[in-house]
């Protein structure tokens, strides 16, 4: 195999190697050199003790019991920034399905990663090194493999190390993992590690929220998120991470849907996933027919689904509570699944309307909204994703946000004019008004006081009838510019 590793990866080995110990490339990052993939991370396994991988690297921090010593680069890469170095070790006595009780020093490089989730992380790298050589290269490389991560890898496998459900006994969230990377590299799960996270399917509930929320997120945000969560539902998983979701498989819909309602949501998520859109836009379309099931009536072309996204977002609210997402991110979400209904026709639907539909779903989250519908539409099997009406509801929601051309624009008011020209309220307010607006539209730098102050003086020095005819002619301008605006923000949206 040849590649190169970081330079700091190459100086944590050459060190260690140079003292006379044991040190090896481990983990997902070996597993990403081998699919061409960019490692986010790297980790070293090595025969040193946490004390000895302390006395050889100055800079390092190692709070765990678990022998990860961190060692700090100096890099202002990200990926190599830190490096993290552990001792071979062993581990015993699982008790809460995550964290083993006892933890050993291991004997050997194969003790230490017979200890590894899956065969395709468990292989490690071993340049050979030449002590004069001041680099290490993966041109001249040692690739220990004892579980034939190599060949899953060809083979496309997710298979766990060893007896899968001592693996899953271990720690249960490693199901939620197999799915993940199965949904991510395009992999498939090998049976018997298949079989064994259906027979052990329920030992996810004793899985902390925090931890299934956090490999929830991993997936969904994964290209493969759509068969990511097919197999979590086909391999019994999803009955303890979202199982209101679960109720939507197989139930049909009306005469506008041509899929079930479990199909929808996951055409809905996959179209959300293939625009990269964020997390909460991908968990919104996901969720947002999660109250179908619980509020159908009838069956076939004329059921109905009356106030589905009212409780809906009622249901979404409650899921995400209940996985630990973060506040913000659970109001918004559920207010996406609340609104992604809204009602909208061109010639039916009101300005006032509009501005109460922004107001409810907060300005800064309409956009996603609208993702949100583009991803329902694609879900129902239209071919269109923004068809003319939601081109034309981006346009009315434009021109509903910008401030009116008015006098309230100006930096004077009415109160202003009549101190200035000692008058009662009256016509000619209003036409010094016109005029110093029309004069503002062209020249956005004299809107200040004082320069409007002078100007109003000058226009009130002016006979009734040729103030009139500048009130008149400034009108005229404002609303050419009115309309030339609100053609531009049309034409911006292919109207």
């Amino acid at each position: 195999m040849k590649a190169t590793l970081p330079k700091e990866v190459n100086e944590v080995i050459s060190k260690l190697t140079k003292a006379g110990f044991e040190a090896y490339v481990v983990g997902g990052c070996v597993r990403d050199l081998f699919l061409k993939k960019e490692p986010d991370d790297w980790d070293v396994a090595t025969s040193a003790t946490p004390e000895e991988i302390q006395k050889l690297f100055f800079n390092n921090f190692y709070e765990n019991q678990f022998f990860t010593v961190t060692v700090l680069t100096g890099s202002k890469d990200a990926h190599v920034k830190e490096i993290e170095v552990t001792t071979f070790r062993a581990e015993f006595e699982y008790k809460d399905r995550r964290r083993p009780g006892r933890v050993e020093y291991a004997k050997s490089l194969k003790e230490d990663v017979s200890r590894r989730d899956f065969t395709i992380n468990a292989i490690a790298l071993a340049p050979k090194l030449s002590l004069g050589a001041p680099k290490l290269s993966l041109g001249a490389l040692d690739v220990h493999d004892p579980f034939d991560g190599q060949k899953d890898l060809k083979a496309k496998l997710i298979r766990a190390v060893g007896n899968p459900e001592e693996r899953f006994k271990e720690d249960a969230l490693r199901m939620m993992r197999a799915v993940r990377f199965a949904s991510v590299l395009g992999f498939t799960i090998e049976e018997k590690t298949k079989e064994a996270i259906k027979k052990d399917a329920d030992l996810l509930g004793e899985i902390s929220a925090e931890r299934i929320r956090d490999e929830l997120q991993k997936l969904v945000m994964g290209e493969g998120g759509m068969q990511g969560i097919e197999m979590l539902r086909e391999l019994g998983l999803l009955k303890y991470i979202l199982p209101e979701l679960e109720h939507g498989y197989g139930v049909s819909q009306n005469k506008h849907h041509i899929y079930t309602v479990w199909e929808h949501n996951l055409l809905a998520l996959a179209y959300a996933i293939k625009n990269n859109w964020s997390l909460e836009v991908r968990l919104a379309s996901l969720l947002h027919d999660v109250g179908k099931p619980k509020v159908k009536r009838g069956e076939g072309k004329d059921s109905t689904f009356y106030g589905h996204e009212v409780v809906g977002a009622r249901m979404a609210e409650k899921m995400l509570e209940r996985l630990k997402f973060p506040k913000k991110e659970v109001k918004k979400i559920a207010n996406l699944v609340r609104y992604h209904l809204f009602y909208y026709n061109v010639d039916e639907v009101t300005e006032s309307s509009i501005r109460r539909l922004v107001r409810n779903i907060g300005q800064e989250n309409v956009d996603d909204l609208l993702k949100v519908r583009m991803a329902d539409r694609i879900g129902s099997g239209v071919p269109k994703a923004e068809p003319y009406k939601l081109r034309h509801l981006r346009y009315i929601i434009e021109k509903v946000q910008k401030d009116p051309i008015s006098a309230k624009m100006l930096k004077v008011n009415g109160a202003d004019i009549m101190k200035l020209g000692k008058l009662s309220p009256g016509p000619k307010v209003g036409h010094v008004l016109d005029v110093l607006l029309g004069e503002v539209l062209e020249d956005p730098k004299k809107n200040t006081k004082k320069y409007l102050e002078t100007k109003s003086k000058e226009l009130l020095s002016l006979d009734e009838k040729e103030l009139l005819s500048l009130s008149e002619k400034a009108k005229k301008e404002r609303d050419q510019v009115v309309m030339k605006e609100d053609s531009m923000t049309k034409q911006k949206y292919w109207l």
